[in-house]
């Protein structure tokens, strides 16, 4: 170890989520959502770790990658429509250059290029062996998820356990390794979940911070298990992403609001937070690239401060966790990925150990049991985001169609006497609730973020439900297998959802049920980025 080394381990966490985009709209919400971010986060992301590794550096950071958007970089209809966008960007750089403005045409034509030859040549076929690579080479730690990231306190323990399990599996077969740590969909936790945990699998988990009491420098054992919690240290983590003081609202870097409306590429620098955006001042990449620098060095003082105070602080080794939703980093923060690759190079070299989650549970960082609470990382801490007065109406839709779900799939088990044969329209079934019950919808009314196109999802996908489960009741069969196959190919996600691996009516799955906390008042000051991005 160097003279300048630094107690204990730094670990970055990133979440890649979007909920399911294809075939559901394109503009202003629907896949042109996915392909943003697949062009500006996903692909330089990918790029900025396979060229870290290429250096000889691994356990870079903790990824993790919910399956339904796994699903989606791996999907044809999504593959073809991102091959389609990136041309169409380059495309509309061009018509930039043509109209005047050479700098933002020569820029976003560069980066347009860049991308499309890097799709071309590594994602055509699908993204799973990027991700792979990057596994197999120990560059990431990947952490998984259930399948399309219900909030799970307020879910039936059937269906949570269900999807837990399905989206391990899911990883499993598409990259050919079952994370032992998720990133809970919205750091969603209810006391019980840990057991669920264990018995899938899993070894350890994010939670936000304040959910271990503000003192996220170790992860936690949860009650009687050996399940750790992993927390959020708020004061790192916001040093990035905070809408008063985070790098990203810096005047020099690129601002995200404004829209040259002819080509849809974004002319303009932040300038100041209260200029409009006819009176920005252009982007300057090279000014951009200076503030980079100023918040690289910045950040990595921050973390070496925070790792000499919480080691004093604690009598031993911290742990610190930065933790951050993947789509910052460039769809959201045009130069994060150039601010990620120089932090995870400087890191090491001001003496700080940097580690996956994993590897800190190796490497003892690891304090005493903790009786984790009802929890979440949205507005207040709790669960009002998911469970408030303004979704109250998505809540009992949830709960209905859920109800109806597994009553219809008990009832079609009973009718047959249990049948070795699988059966898609009880598989549908399957798909079309766990679509309905997706997090991000009642994320979306709640920040008032394409609140109607969130209502609209939720509905359409409740409505199949009912059609396809009313035939059933009524033993219309052939009906029933009509609709399911329609439904279905309408969307194409998750083939291998078998209804034949639900836990059966009786055994409770392995989660404890749970009722929501009351609203306690307060907001969380940091922005959550994928789902905000369409205020």
């Amino acid at each position: 170890m160097s003279d300048k080394a630094v107690p204990g381990q730094f670990t970055l966490v990133l979440h890649s989520h979007l909920p399911w985009l294809a075939h559901h709209g394109r503009w202003p919400v629907g896949e042109e959502w996915l392909y943003q971010s697949w062009a500006a986060s996903y692909l330089p992301v990918a790029e900025v770790l396979r060229t870290l590794a290429a250096e000889g550096r691994s356990h870079l950071l903790s990824l993790g990658i919910t399956p339904v958007l796994a699903a989606q970089l791996d999907d044809p209809h999504s593959l073809a429509g991102m091959h389609h966008w990136l041309g169409n960007w380059q495309l509309r750089a061009d018509e930039a250059a043509m109209n005047g403005n050479l700098t933002l045409g020569r820029h976003e034509h560069r980066l347009a290029a860049a991308a499309l030859a890097d799709f071309e040549q590594r994602w055509r076929h699908g993204a799973a062996p990027v991700w792979r690579e990057l596994v197999d080479a120990d560059t990431i730690e990947l952490l998984g998820g259930p399948l399309a990231h219900p909030f799970q306190p307020l879910l039936d323990p059937r269906l949570r356990q269900f999807q837990l399990t399905e989206g391990l599996d899911d990883a499993q077969h598409r990259w050919g390794h079952t994370p032992t740590g998720i990133w809970a969909p919205e750091c969603g936790y209810t006391p019980g979940m840990e057991i669920g945990y264990a018995a899938a699998g899993v070894s350890h988990f994010m939670v936000d911070g304040p959910a271990l009491r503000g003192d996220s420098t170790l992860g936690r054992p949860v009650r009687e298990s050996d399940v750790v919690a992993f927390g959020r240290d708020l004061h790192v983590s916001y040093r990035v992403w905070s809408p008063k003081s985070g790098y990203p609202g810096q005047s020099a870097y690129r601002d995200f609001h404004h829209y040259d409306h002819a080509t849809g590429l974004k002319p303009a620098r932040v300038t100041g937070k209260t200029v409009a955006g006819p009176d920005k001042a252009p982007y300057d990449p090279e000014l951009a690239a200076a503030a980079v620098l100023r918040d690289v060095d910045d950040f990595v003082a921050t973390v070496r401060e925070r790792l000499i105070s919480e080691s004093e602080r604690i009598g031993r080794p911290a742990l610190v966790v930065a933790a951050f939703d993947t789509e910052l980093f460039g769809h959201w923060w045009h130069e994060g990925p150039q601010w990620l690759a120089q932090v995870l190079r400087a890191l090491p070299e001001a003496g700080i150990t940097v580690g996956t989650l994993a590897d800190a549970r190796e490497r003892g960082y690891v304090g005493t049991p903790v009786p984790l609470a009802d929890s979440s990382w949205g507005s207040g801490k709790d669960w009002r985001v998911w469970a408030g007065d303004q979704v109250r109406d998505l809540v009992e839709l949830n709960d209905d169609i859920v109800r109806l779900t597994l009553d219809t799939i008990d009832k079609m088990r009973a009718a047959d006497g249990g049948p070795a044969l699988r059966d898609h329209v009880a598989d549908q079934l399957l798909r079309e609730a766990i679509l309905t019950v997706s997090s991000d919808w009642a994320f979306m009314v709640s920040k008032d973020s394409a609140a109607g196109y969130a209502r609209d999802r939720a509905h359409r996908h409740a409505h199949a439900v009912r059609e396809i489960a009313a035939a059933v009741g009524a033993g219309q069969v052939a009906k029933a297998q009509q609709l399911a196959a329609g439904w279905g190919s309408a969307d194409g996600l998750f083939p291998g959802v078998d209804a034949r691996r639900l836990a059966r009516a009786g055994s409770g799955g392995s989660f404890a049920a749970a009722s929501p906390p009351d609203a306690a008042p307060g907001s969380d000051p940091a922005l959550r980025s994928t789902a905000e991005g369409h205020a």
